[in-house]
């Protein structure tokens, strides 16, 4: 072989090699940045516990595209005792979980009422959503409130919104809810002092529906009779519960309805997200990593119109978000790629005024923040945790000048005083060098800055902020090992959670945001308004 010809094979190897791979990290070029935050006012506020995960009735018999992902997931069967598990919602403190999904509107409660034998789901192609009836026992009731209990959850409870309707040859559901079941279900969790925080009617029921579907006006009256149904079983009870709902799609004609004539007995609207599409999709990680698809807001910024239009004194929830519906895929929804998809929610529906975001799954599927066999964290549940811990109740409008790879979002910092600013970067070959500084006038709608100016320091003269890099562990966004300032997150030997500590850099340096990494700043000394 001449050299000629070598040095060819030699540049087609490094060709080849240089693409064989886009989802890992490569050599990267450097770009310079400016994140700009506006903190004379905050743009939206989110619950102290924003943060939500969701447990689902599915069986290990629920399967999607041969794959059967559940596993002993359900709120049926799973491992309670678990002490990874225990631990794993006891850091949050507290962690939301919205009980509920498809199933849900095929549970009825074994209550002194009711005298059937308490089954469990049976799968049945034939039937709406492919199961028979399920049966909530008391005792596995009891198992639940005992377990909620001793991690300091907060629950949210969604009731069958089917019982007592038919379904007409159109697919929609008819007549009014039979709350008789629900009515005492309830009753019996007060009589024993349980608690559930919140109880929420149907799912995914609204507008065109999943399966079936029920008018607006039918479910506002249906939800009226939940209000009624909670403020005659708790009038004793401090504090009454919240009333949710629809617990569904997005349909702006429905939900405008649905929000005018059921009036003040909602507390809260809950909507359900899969804007990824099916789990299927060869092209995930493309929109995960493509900002234009990121960028899709149009359900929040409608949602928050209406709300604020309307009669109602209802707040906007994101209910159930998995991103790719029929359980995620694995390798994609449980791996480090999909906290870019994932922390862009959050920041974006905080920006909208949403007030909590429950993510599907807490544990089942392959979108769970927890590993369904052995109940280990996924990436996205440290993501959730350092939000949780990091980012306060106050938002503050965020752009970025210099490359749209990188996403940004920026919080009134929790628990101490400054901001927590979220940076992104979707490239994998640049890497940003980023100053921050303030911008004294904006246009949410434009995303447009008007004016800047630097960011107002503190005068005690603390000099040193707080970063969090996150990466892949050897940059596969595939991996289900994610690195905290390069090292790697894992639960100890007695299923402890592992510490989440920073390093320290000065302030006056930029910011480094590798490629394909993300990054919280705390930034303890800035003082805006907002955050005062």
């Amino acid at each position: 072989m001449g050299c000629r010809q070598i040095i060819l094979v030699i540049v087609l190897f490094l060709w080849v090699f240089r693409f064989s791979d886009k989802t890992a990290v490569s050599s990267a070029v450097e770009v310079k940045g400016t994140v700009f935050v506006y903190g004379e006012e905050a743009v939206g506020t989110v619950d102290e516990d924003f943060i939500c995960a969701t447990l689902d009735w599915w069986p290990s018999q629920k399967c999607d595209y041969g794959t059967c992902a559940w596993n002993h997931a359900s709120i049926l069967n799973l491992d309670l005792n678990n002490t990874i598990f225990q631990n794993a919602i006891r850091e949050f403190a507290p962690l939301k979980i919205r009980i509920g999904g498809t199933l849900q509107d095929l549970v009825v409660y074994e209550t002194a009422h009711h005298q059937q034998p308490c089954l469990p789901f049976t799968q049945n192609t034939s039937l709406l959503f492919g199961y028979t009836q399920g049966c909530l026992s008391r005792h596995r009731w009891n198992q639940l409130n005992a377990f909620f209990n001793k991690t300091g959850a907060k629950v949210i409870f969604g009731l069958n919104a089917l019982s007592g309707r038919s379904i007409q040859p159109n697919g929609e559901a008819v007549g009014a809810w039979d709350y008789t079941n629900a009515e005492s279900f309830i009753r019996y969790i007060v009589q024993n002092n349980h608690t559930v925080d919140g109880w929420e009617l149907g799912n995914e029921l609204c507008g065109s529906g999943v399966g079936t579907r029920i008018a607006a006006s039918q479910y506002a009256t249906d939800t009226i009779a939940l209000r009624n149904i909670v403020n005659r079983v708790y009038k004793d009870v401090s504090p009454m519960p919240l009333v949710i709902g629809p617990g569904g799609f997005f349909d702006a004609a429905w939900f405008t309805e649905y929000l005018n004539k059921a009036g003040d007995s909602l507390n809260a609207t809950t909507h359900h997200i899969y804007d990824l599409g099916s789990g299927m999709d060869q092209h995930l990680i493309e929109k995960i990593l493509n900002p234009s698809y990121l960028d899709q807001e149009a359900t929040f910024r409608r949602l928050k119109n209406i709300i604020n239009k309307s009669s109602t004194k209802a707040v906007a929830w994101v209910g159930e978000a998995g991103g790719a519906y029929n359980s995620g895929r694995n390798l994609v929804s449980n791996a480090f790629v999909y906290s870019f998809w994932y922390l862009d929610q959050l920041g974006m529906s905080s920006v909208y005024d949403t007030k909590t975001y429950c993510r599907q799954s807490l544990i089942g599927g392959n979108y769970g923040l927890l590993n369904t066999t052995n109940f280990t964290p996924n990436p996205d549940y440290y993501s959730a945790l350092i939000w949780r811990r990091l980012m306060g109740r106050k938002v503050l409008f965020t752009s970025f000048s210099g490359t749209k790879k990188i996403r940004s979002y920026t919080h009134c910092a929790r628990p101490s005083k400054g901001i927590t600013v979220l940076l992104m970067n979707l490239d994998n070959t640049t890497t940003v060098v980023a100053k921050v500084e303030l911008n004294n006038t904006f246009s949410l709608r434009h995303r447009k800055i008007v004016a800047t100016s630097q960011l107002p320091w503190d005068s005690n003269g603390e000099t040193q902020r707080e970063e969090y890099h996150l990466t892949a562990k050897d940059g596969d966004l595939h991996s289900r090992t994610m690195l905290l300032n390069g090292n790697a997150l894992q639960v100890n030997s007695a299923g402890d959670i592992p510490p989440l500590e920073p390093i320290h850099v000065n302030s006056a340096e930029p910011i480094t945001i590798a490629p394909y990494s993300i990054v919280f700043v705390h930034m303890p000394n800035v003082v805006v308004p907002a955050c005062a």
